[in-house]
């Protein structure tokens, strides 16, 4: 047969031949009449046909269960082990599924969930026992079918909302929802709402059915009217709700419906008519209080009232507001009231929502309110505070600044005082208040700040209470022109080596007096003859540049300049600007003048190189000319007889005029003022500097040297005199190398001089003595007589 199909009493068995040369055998049990079992030889039919999925109920009780066989046409030729893969066998959910590896069925292993998987998709292969796979393999596909195995259930326990009290009947209050995780296909998900009691709170407040619910959708809806919310405040609804339209698995739920309030109540005062008292000139947080009832739900925006005060109130000085918590009026001043210009107020108040009356009742109710006001001593009023002035610093002493600047409201004598003036510059008037200046005003005094000079003035009323008052008195100076500026520095150094641009002198100004009578500041030379070999350059409102016109190597200027400042009038100054033109170093500071020829550009010439180099040469021939002579005099001292003159039958030194100081008389202008020592017999004045510090010579007076600082430590001068007396020149030398340096002795830059007594002296010089014999004519004995000291001396000069 190419097309055939076999039908038993009460199974039936198909086997199908597709492109894959499979067998497919499909068993059906019982309780799936769509499903036969197989019975009899298996049918061949046609290829390319369409494997039918396999239908399988959840839940199965009878495990393992024969689901479908497959079979392949190898078998007639050999052995075919059969294989099975996809979820349910080796994939998740693994274990729900497997195939008899010889006769090829495949069976359920456990009870299946429609709510977890659906359907599933698996793969059969036939393979040779070496594991070759002999066809394409096949997909079966298995459908679980659906049980009423799961209840209906509310999405919440209790639903809640709430409806408007006097809503009317149909008005839809809310939507109550179930699911049902059974086939949504089939009647075991079909869901039926119902209503099954009603409670009122408060408990039997109504006792008819006000409430339906729409089996289908769920949606609680109204069915009577009477919903007044001072009878009832809410309902409690139990629900049910159960599949196979109604007819299968239930459970059940909960609704509250409340019903809310709305604005059918006007507030009404109770009672209507108030009297309050209020102090004058004061500000009253609470004056009184008014009060109106309603009788919509308390505590609700329809209960909130809210206050207005309609008339008696024309500037404002009263205001209102709702006590939140007692739903109260409370009357506040806001602005002091004057016994003096009102005594007593007339209030309408009036009441009503805040949300809008919905009821057809009246709209608003009012009372009126009596407000007295209590007169109380009242202070002086100043008309401004702070009082402001504005005035040139130097201000005329007796200028007035202020008159009539306060009053009373009750008209009493008022009596004025300056509390506070850091400086003493202001005097009032303590009958009238008028302010005057005393003295001129310094802007840039310590006490005024911002230009602003303030003083405290104060007022007291002349009652039994004496009340009193202050204002703050604030005086704006402006800045007058008092001071011409100063020019700075008045000294300076131009460095002739510089570069254009950096050559000159950075000058300025100062001003005692503050903008705008101070910078910017304008600087120029007067004298035409300087200003055409000088200019000034601005650089900016307080600085410039004093800058030569000309080509100037180094020199001494005396510029003049005036400076003039911005005030008005303009103040200006002279000043004279002693500028130093000169070479600088990278400093800026003069070079000294041999550094000024080598270092500079030009160079100098050979002629004046010559000259310079023959002048160094000529002081050196001159120092060791010097030099030359010394050395010779100092010979010549070493010598018998040139030092002491002997004693002869004419005694010479009453020839010898003495004086108190070296040098050669009345003529001689150029000696120094050197006191001479004498020795003991007085026989021929020797300088003091001569002898060293231990020859035991009496010293005379120290001469003032006028070169040097007084009180100078002298230097140690040599006090062991030399063995072997041929050193005597040495230790000579020494102590006049000690008083060349000596600061309390003649000038430190001058050579001492012991044989030379000065020009023009009218006496003969000391180098006669001398010249009268020579050392063998001598006679040193008086040296024995001099004392120890000498004997030293005294022995050089004996032959003996």
């Amino acid at each position: 047969m190419d097309d055939a199909e076999e039908t038993l009493t009460n199974k039936r068995t198909v086997v199908l031949t597709c492109d894959l040369r499979e067998h497919i055998s499909v068993k059906s049990s019982d309780l799936n009449p769509w499903r036969l079992r197989s019975a009899g030889p298996l049918v061949r039919v046609k290829r390319d046909w369409v494997i039918p999925p396999i239908r399988v109920s959840e839940n199965g009780k009878q495990l393992p269960e024969d689901l479908v066989q497959i079979k392949s046409d190898k078998v007639f030729t050999g052995e075919v082990i059969y294989k099975l893969e996809g979820p349910g066998v080796d994939q998740d959910p693994k274990g729900l599924f497997e195939i008899d590896d010889k006769t090829g069925w495949i069976k359920s292993k456990m009870p299946l969930d429609r709510e977890k998987h659906k359907s599933f998709k698996l793969k059969a292969f036939a393979l040779s026992p070496s594991g070759e796979r002999l066809e394409s393999p096949t997909t079966i596909e298995i459908y679980v079918l659906d049980q009423n195995d799961h209840r209906p259930e509310f999405t919440q326990k209790e639903f809640t909302d709430t409806i408007p009290e006097f809503s009317g009947p149909g008005t839809s209050v809310m939507q109550v929802t179930a699911v049902d995780l059974d086939d949504p296909l089939t009647d075991n998900a079909a869901l039926s709402f119902s209503i099954t009691a009603q409670e009122s709170i408060p408990p039997h407040s109504v006792n008819k059915t006000m409430f339906g619910i729409n089996n289908k959708t769920g949606v609680i809806y109204i069915r009577d009217v009477g919903l007044d919310r001072d009878v009832v405040q809410s309902f409690r609804l139990l629900l049910q709700v159960a599949d196979m339209s109604g007819m299968g698995l239930a459970s059940t739920g909960r609704a509250i419906i409340h019903i809310s309030d709305i604005n059918n109540h006007a507030p009404r005062f109770q009672p209507s008519m108030y009297n309050m008292n209020a102090m004058e000139n004061k500000l009253l947080a609470e004056v009184g209080r008014v009060n109106a009832t309603d009788k919509d739900q308390r505590g609700g925006e329809n209960w909130r009232i809210k206050y207005t005060i309609r008339k008696g109130n024309p500037l404002g000085n009263f205001a209102i507001r709702t006590d939140p918590v007692s739903n109260q009026g409370i009357i506040s001043v806001v602005k002091p009231l004057d016994y003096e210009s009102q005594a007593e107020y007339q209030l309408v108040i009036t009441a009503e929502n805040e949300v809008r009356l919905e009821a057809p009742y009246e709209q608003t109710h009012s009372a009126t309110v009596t407000v007295r006001v209590m007169n109380e001593n009242e202070a002086p009023i100043f008309y401004k505070n702070p009082i402001k002035v504005t005035v040139p610093e130097s201000v005329v002493p007796g200028t007035v600044l202020a008159s009539d600047i306060a009053h009373d409201p009750d008209n009493a004598k008022l009596r004025f005082e300056i509390l506070q003036d850091p400086e003493g510059r202001l005097a009032i008037d303590r009958a009238t208040g008028q302010i005057t200046t005393r003295t001129t005003f310094d802007i840039k005094s310590p006490h005024v700040r911002n230009n602003i000079y303030s003083a405290v003035v104060k007022v007291t009323d002349q009652d039994a209470d004496g009340i009193s008052a202050t204002a703050t008195l604030e005086v704006n100076l402006w800045e007058t022109n008092d001071y011409p500026p100063v020019l700075k520095p008045s000294s300076g150094t131009v460095c002739s080596n510089w570069d254009r641009d950096k050559l000159g002198l950075m000058i300025s100004a100062v001003d005692e007096d503050m903008s705008p009578q101070a910078d910017p500041f304008t600087f120029h030379i007067p004298d035409q003859n300087v200003a055409a070999n000088w200019t000034i350059i601005t650089l900016n409102e307080t600085h410039a540049v004093l800058q030569p016109l000309i080509d100037i190597e180094r020199g001494e200027f005396s510029i003049p300049v005036v400076v003039s400042d911005s005030g008005s009038p303009s103040l200006s100054s002279n000043a004279l600007v002693n500028v130093t033109v000169c070479p600088c170093d990278s400093f800026g500071d003069c070079k000294s003048f041999t550094a000024a020829i080598f270092g500079t550009k030009m160079g100098i010439s050979f002629i004046a190189l010559m000259i310079i180099i023959g002048s160094v040469a000529f002081l050196l021939c001159l120092l060791l000319l010097a030099v030359a002579v010394r050395g010779c005099t100092r010979q010549n001292m070493g010598k018998r007889g040139s030092l002491l003159v002997g004693a002869s039958d004419d005694d010479i030194r009453d020839n010898v005029f003495h004086y108190d100081e070296q040098g050669g008389g009345e003529e001689d202008e150029d000696a120094f003022n050197i006191d001479f020592l004498r020795n003991p017999s007085d026989t021929v004045p020797v300088p003091a500097s001569f002898f060293p510090q231990d020859c035991g010579l009496p010293r005379g007076k120290q001469p003032l040297r006028k070169d040097a600082p007084h009180n100078l430590p002298s230097p140690t001068y040599p006090r062991k005199s030399p063995a072997d007396p041929t050193d005597i020149e040495d230790f000579i030398n020494v102590g006049l190398d000690a008083a060349d340096t000596d600061p309390n002795v003649p000038p430190y830059d001058t050579a001492l001089i012991y044989d030379y007594e000065g020009d023009g002296s009218v006496s003969g010089s000391l180098s006669s003595i001398a010249s009268m014999g020579s050392d063998e004519d001598q006679d040193y004995d008086y040296l024995n007589d001099w004392g120890p000291r000498f004997k030293k001396l005294a022995h050089m000069y004996d032959p003996r």
